[in-house]
């Protein structure tokens, strides 16, 4: 028989799950876990993916399950799009390891509708200033570049 984590803990597990395609960064270093909450033998976890059609979605709902019940619980694991996932929702720990991977993430957005100018994003290899935008947007960073 399992004996059922504490909320708090399950909270912390489930944040330390891996990203599928950043291994190096967690769920929870990339805020999409939106909540996690249990009631009774429940655990309802709710996730905001980093856009909609995240070919990494179901992989994620997979390792929640998976970390869920290894913890005691019954799964829950929905999906909420509104509002949808921003960058601001990154932690700092979360920036701190996608630049050690190279991955240059853009710097918080502190106000709804305001896209900071400057300063320019520092290269997550060399650390120049010297940078430009090449993609606005792109699913995975692999597509960025």
């Amino acid at each position: 028989m399992v004996t059922a984590l504490a909320a708090g803990e399950l909270d912390s597990l489930v944040r330390e799950i891996e990203d599928p395609e950043l291994p190096h960064v967690t769920i929870g270093d990339l805020g999409i876990v939106r909540s996690v909450t249990v009631d009774g033998d429940t655990a309802t976890v709710v996730l905001t993916p980093t856009y909609t059609g995240c070919p990494a979605t179901e992989q994620i709902r997979d390792d929640v399950r998976a970390t869920v019940m290894q913890a005691g619980y019954e799964p829950d694991v929905q999906f909420a799009i509104s509002p949808a996932w921003t960058t601001d929702w990154i932690t700092e720990r979360g920036r701190e390891r996608l630049h050690a991977a190279g991955i240059a993430p853009p710097p918080p957005v502190t106000e709804p509708g305001v896209v900071a100018v400057e300063p320019p994003v520092a290269c997550p290899r060399c650390s120049s200033r010297h940078t430009r935008l090449i993609s606005q947007f792109g699913a995975t960073a692999c597509k960025a570049s």
